[in-house]
């Protein structure tokens, strides 16, 4: 079967798909020590490693973000807790960003 060549906006694509992840199974001081490092530069954990290892990185950086998996009891358990349905996704991942938002500003008050 011939190959088809893939499409200019899909190529850059497979070279993505052809990366693979390796993780690193380190004391949790020495993963603290890289994670906080990142956190100090404004970069991922994995550019972080990339940095240190002297491997490219992205010179702009990524829109920072914070990531958590839910699945279907969790969102039952914060329908509870927010007193939304849980086919409400999206109107608790509004109070989830609420209450984190809430915490990170209480935070920064103790801080000071």
């Amino acid at each position: 079967m011939p190959q088809r060549k893939l499409p200019e906006k899909w190529q850059q694509s497979a070279k993505v798909v052809k990366a693979v992840q390796i993780a690193f199974d380190m004391d949790s001081k020495l993963q603290y020590s890289i994670r906080r490092s990142a956190l100090d530069k404004g970069v991922s954990p994995s550019e972080q490693i990339r940095h240190l290892l002297e491997l490219p990185t992205h010179k702009k950086p990524k829109r920072p973000r914070l990531t958590v998996s839910l699945n279907g009891e969790d969102y039952q358990l914060l329908s509870k807790r927010y007193e939304i349905p849980a086919s409400e996704q999206l109107e608790i991942k509004k109070q989830v960003i609420e209450e984190l938002t809430q915490f990170a500003l209480q935070s920064e008050f103790h801080k000071s």
